[in-house]
């Protein structure tokens, strides 16, 4: 079967870093490196998009990053290059000599070491006349590439078993919910490595059809729509009785593709039933037209332990749903717990794009002062919304410092915060939402209105050049306890993540069945079907890291956290990870999950 555009895309990253690293598991650490791996892929990135990928403070970047950059580079092509060196050929007879291309390299543009300008003669200037012949060069630049990436696609396809195992032979078979009982966890059977090998030498003689059938896995879901009341966990009749408390927040998706949020501590004075929801907070004034990331799914889970440690043991998380509210309702004993808000990242992607037109932050009057425009004002109200975390029209200084981190990574001490009510409008001790829009307006004019820093501010905050929130989503946390008023506080936790990874991969596995991969014992796959997602966790309890290529393409009005419908997983040994997290496209129709995995054995 002809490979899709995604797939064949897919093997071209996968063949241009195995060029150079010997695994996809390993990190690019330097500029240089990736600017290789780029050229591997026949790509000829200028430093100026180098330093765009590798902004400083960077220091490392992943296969997965690589693939995403690889979307956004063109291609080197080498009309381009033949159209720059005709504008040098003053005299147009085909060549350059070794002095004005010297010239030229060295001393505009991005200028080369004449070292290296030597270098190209010694590769180009065949007749050795000190003249280049600029329209062969280009052919065996173009050439060069070309062999560079059929030389890394032949080393990736030597293997005909690695070639159909690597982008699914399996799709040729049915695809259909797997109808025997898997074994859980604890009644899979651990063999010798041996024993697997040589039933792997034994396959090679079958058809391709029976080799992917043995060697890949996959299972069919059908959901129903995802709009509509679950019904399974009714709000208490007595609910408005219960003690209430909130806390407001944001998902901010980093550049990496992570996404990170403050995460909150919940103190329960004794032992109560407990209302927990999540949802996204709707800054939209017109009811009718909600804010457009209220469909981003949310999640919260909740640990016991501190704040430093990343061993906490999970209690619960809310994994029922009410339209777009997740919830959970229980008991909780006395004692203080960490809650974390998540998403799966299905829909909170990264969508920047150049906007076709700028929005002005700041206007100069006629008295030559500055203002800020109405629509950058109103962008301003709605961040003073998401930071107020606790609702109430004020911000103390522990929620702006809140703030701060996040577009600055700075805070602000007392001092400073003394000065900040001195000339902006408080109330309380507190900023008010005209203070907050002052201190923006000082900070326009601190820069004689020069928006940069305001733009940065806007992007930490998940703004695009249009004033469009599409990088982040906030929402509200509620607390309803029957007995007893419960304290919530945010807290900012340096081990978060890892923590919040920690808590995903336990409810994964802690409510699915432990599937193995066919002829791979030792490589178990747990998917867990939620009430608006289904999520799986690979676990590899071998002693060698495993490939498992995951092929999502017969699924059906659906979208995967990954962002690619067929990619591959790279499991070290003994360590299980997340695979993916899938949710429906349209909220309002029927979606299928159908996935099959399969293992991509070792070069």
């Amino acid at each position: 079967m002809p490979r899709s555009e995604e797939e064949r895309f897919y093997m071209t990253c996968r063949a241009a870093y195995l060029s150079v690293f010997r695994s996809s598991l390993v990190n690019m650490t330097s500029k240089d490196q990736l600017c290789t791996v780029l050229q591997q892929a026949g790509r000829n990135p200028s430093q100026k998009a180098l330093d765009k990928y590798w902004p400083p403070g960077t220091k490392k970047l992943n296969f997965d990053d690589f693939c995403e950059i690889l979307k956004r580079e063109k291609p080197a092509e080498p009309d381009q290059l033949m159209t720059i060196f005709k504008k040098f050929d003053t005299n147009g007879d085909g060549y350059i000599s070794h002095d004005e291309l010297s010239r030229i390299l060295t001393s505009s543009g991005e200028k080369m070491s004449h070292k290296e300008v030597d270098e190209i003669f010694t590769l180009a200037d065949v007749n050795k006349d000190g003249k280049l012949d600029y329209a062969e060069f280009c052919r065996l630049l173009g050439s060069t590439v070309e062999k560079c990436q059929a030389a890394a696609l032949e080393k990736l396809e030597a293997d005909v078993k690695l070639k159909r195992q690597n982008f699914g032979s399996q799709l040729n078979t049915p695809q259909s919910l797997e109808s025997q009982p898997e074994p859980s966890s604890l009644e899979v059977q651990h063999r010798t490595e041996m024993e697997p090998m040589q039933k792997k030498d034994r396959s090679l003689s079958r058809p391709s059809s029976a080799r992917s059938r043995r060697s890949s896995s996959s299972t069919a879901i059908t959901m129903g729509t995802g709009g509509i009341k679950t019904g399974r966990l009714t709000e208490p009749k007595s609910l408005q009785d219960w003690h209430h408390t909130f806390m407001r927040g944001c998902f901010y998706l980093e550049d990496d593709g992570a996404i990170v949020s403050l995460q909150y501590r919940l103190h329960v004075p004794q032992t109560t039933s407990v209302y927990l929801t999540i949802r996204p907070l709707n800054l939209s004034p017109i009811p009718d037209n909600p804010s457009p990331w209220m469909c981003v799914d949310t999640a919260l889970y909740v640990l016991t332990g501190n704040e430093t440690k990343e061993d906490s043991n999970m209690v619960c998380f809310t994994e029922l749903r009410d339209k777009e509210r997740f919830l959970w309702r229980g008991e909780l004993s006395a004692g203080s717990y960490l809650l974390m808000p998540f998403t799966t990242g299905c829909r909170l992607k990264r969508t920047r794009k150049n906007s076709t037109k700028t929005a002005q932050l700041v206007n100069r009057m006629q008295s030559g002062e500055l203002e800020l425009t109405k629509q950058f004002k109103a962008v301003l109200s709605d961040i003073f919304e998401v930071i107020d975390l606790d609702g109430s029209g004020l911000l103390s200084l522990e929620e702006y410092n809140f703030f701060e981190q996040r577009t600055s990574g700075e805070k602000c001490d007392e001092d400073a915060w003394a000065i900040c009510k001195e000339n902006f409008d408080t109330k309380k001790n507190e900023l008010t939402r005209q203070g907050f829009l002052e201190l923006n307006l000082m900070e326009a004019n601190d820069r004689e209105g020069d928006p940069s820093d305001l733009w940065l501010t806007l992007e930490a905050m998940g703004y695009n050049h249009s004033l469009e929130m599409v990088e982040s989503c906030p929402f509200v946390i509620d607390v309803y306890c029957e007995d007893v008023k419960a304290t919530l506080q945010a807290v900012h936790l340096d081990s978060g993540i890892k923590m919040l990874n920690s808590a995903v991969q336990r409810s994964i596995t802690s409510k699915a069945e432990a599937r193995a991969l066919k002829g791979h014992e030792n490589v178990l796959v747990y998917t867990y079907k939620g009430e608006s997602r289904i999520s799986s966790v690979i676990a590899n309890k071998s002693n060698q890291k495993v490939t498992v290529h995951i092929n999502n393409e017969q699924s059906k009005n659906s979208v995967s956290s990954r962002g690619m419908s067929v990619f591959a997983v790279e499991v070290p040994a003994r360590t299980k990870m997340v695979c993916q997290h899938v949710m429906a496209l349209n909220d309002q129709q029927e979606w299928t999950y159908n996935c099959t995995e399969s293992i991509i054995p070792s070069l």
